[in-house]
């Protein structure tokens, strides 16, 4: 099954929540931050460059919670809606 390619807009909102998660992340180290959450450490790495614009959202849920980031807060932010 092919995947149709991203939008623009689903490009730039995975870009936002890449810098959300890099900047909670602070000084943390993204080995630290990714064992807190459960996911593997290149995922974190791939979702924090953007190359993951779309990730599933449990896993964002997880490291938000890792992070302290409301969900609530994600989302008006558009980060997680369209």
């Amino acid at each position: 099954m092919v995947r149709p390619p991203l939008t623009q807009q689903e490009r730039e909102r995975g870009e936002r929540l890449g810098r959300v998660l890099r900047e909670a992340r602070g000084a943390r180290s993204m080995t630290e931050v990714a064992a807190t959450a459960g996911v593997p450490v290149e995922t974190l790495r791939k979702i924090e460059s953007g190359r993951v614009p779309t990730p599933a959202f449990f896993t964002v849920a997880a490291l938000a919670a890792a992070l302290g980031l409301s969900l609530d807060v994600l989302a008006a932010d558009q980060i997680l809606t369209g």
